[in-house]
């Protein structure tokens, strides 16, 4: 098997909503030996925040000499990037090998796992065979029926701000998609939980209180920002001064979750040194959020997808376009809530350039071309490649976003 077909047969398999569970991805682990059992992890799940949230962490720890293991998802730019250890991603030999093992495994079931099933069994066999010290596990949907809730007690369970989302699937309140979100919580593990709504945050004390879980609410007025600029933020936290590479105002309350779970660990024995932890922040990288592509002309690429994640990309396009207009090149999922997403977009747009995702989800171009111009927003479709050129020839001085 190569990587290729590796991952031809674990995209084979889409996520599977025939029966929510924890059912196939225990068998899965049973039948390949719980590696899980003997890892240690720090348990992630939230509506926005949570990748920039490992990724914080995990560079930390690693500069504190870990070795540490970080399993996301999706993926933005390569398959393997969802399997890493200390920044770099599985390698296309290793997922080859440990997928054709696991492959021999979930044939043999009679409830095929699926696709995040198999990736996480994949993960969980590659940080155990690499001795990892510890993995940041960031929660693909929800927390409670997630595959990655197949783990014992973590060392800390974070819940990272919450906001409705996949009401399908997780409930249709705050207070519902909280509860359920708060699966991860477990007896013998520490907790930490941004202090968002007041209705989510009671429900974090409930189920801490409930199984004697010492928990730790975010209290931001610790956090004063200090500036920031397109090469990132500054900020005190408890007088002391940080730069942080992640722009945007709600990364500064992500960066007091990391803090907090920091000093969790720290309860629980893990040494974090006070340098790692400035270097940590100072040096990370995470794409896609707010990430800088180029300058002349400015291009930043986001990947917000849900009215959370547009008011803070919103409230960050104040301050780092000083009142230009942006082209907006884009594309959106039709089960989105793209229209509430899309309006917080509007009054920073000079005009918006649309594409179709690849995804069987998508919405296609000329959709969104014909709702934007129907708000009185100029608008085009560009699904070849001779309109990308023609973006590409658009003015400098317009900010791609």
């Amino acid at each position: 098997m190569t990587k290729e077909d590796a991952i031809g047969y674990i995209e084979n398999y889409g996520w599977s909503t025939t029966r929510l569970g924890l059912e196939r991805t225990r068998e899965l682990l049973q039948r390949v030996g719980d590696p899980q059992k003997k890892l240690k992890f720090i348990h992630v799940a939230g509506s926005n925040g949570k990748g920039s949230t490992c990724a914080m962490l995990a560079r930390i720890l690693e500069l504190s000499g870990y070795k540490v293991g970080m399993y996301i998802s999706p993926y933005i730019e390569e398959f393997c990037e969802r399997i890493q250890i200390n920044g770099e991603y599985i390698d296309g030999d290793s997922l080859a090998r440990i997928t054709e093992y696991v492959m021999g495994e979930a044939e043999q079931m009679e409830d095929h796992p699926s696709q995040f099933e198999l990736v996480t069994a994949i993960g969980m066999i590659y940080f155990l065979e690499q001795k990892v010290d510890i993995v940041v596990l960031e929660v693909g949907m929800g927390g409670a029926l997630d595959s990655t809730n197949a783990i014992d007690a973590p060392e800390v369970a974070v819940i990272t701000n919450i906001g409705l989302e996949h009401t399908e699937y997780l409930g249709n309140t705050l207070e519902e998609i909280a509860s359920t979100k708060a699966g991860i919580i477990k007896t013998g593990c520490h907790a930490v939980c941004y202090d968002g709504a007041p209705v989510v945050t009671e429900v974090i004390k409930k189920v801490c209180k409930e199984k004697d879980v010492p928990l730790r609410c975010v209290d931001f007025s610790r956090l004063t920002p200090v500036s920031e600029s397109l090469d990132g933020q500054k900020f005190l936290w408890d007088g002391k001064k940080y730069d942080l590479a992640l722009l945007g105002e709600h990364q500064l309350h992500n960066v007091a979750t990391v803090l907090n779970v920091i000093e969790a660990l720290k309860e629980r024995g893990w040494k974090v040194t006070a340098k790692a932890i400035k270097e940590g922040l100072k040096t990370v990288k995470w794409p896609a959020r707010l990430e800088i592509l180029g300058r002349k002309p400015l291009f930043i690429l986001d990947g917000g997808h849900n009215p959370q994640c547009a008011e803070a990309l919103a409230n960050s396009l104040d301050k780092l376009l000083g009142g230009r207009k942006a082209t907006f090149l884009l594309g959106v999922l039709a089960d989105k809530d793209y229209p509430t997403m899309m309006d917080m977009m509007m009054p920073y747009a000079a005009e918006f350039v649309c594409l179709t995702p690849d995804s069987g989800r998508a919405l296609p171009a000329k959709d969104l071309a014909e709702w934007f111009r129907n708000r009185g927003a100029k608008a085009e479709a560009a699904d070849d490649f001779v309109s990308g050129i023609k973006i590409a020839e658009r003015r400098p001085e317009r900010t791609a976003s």
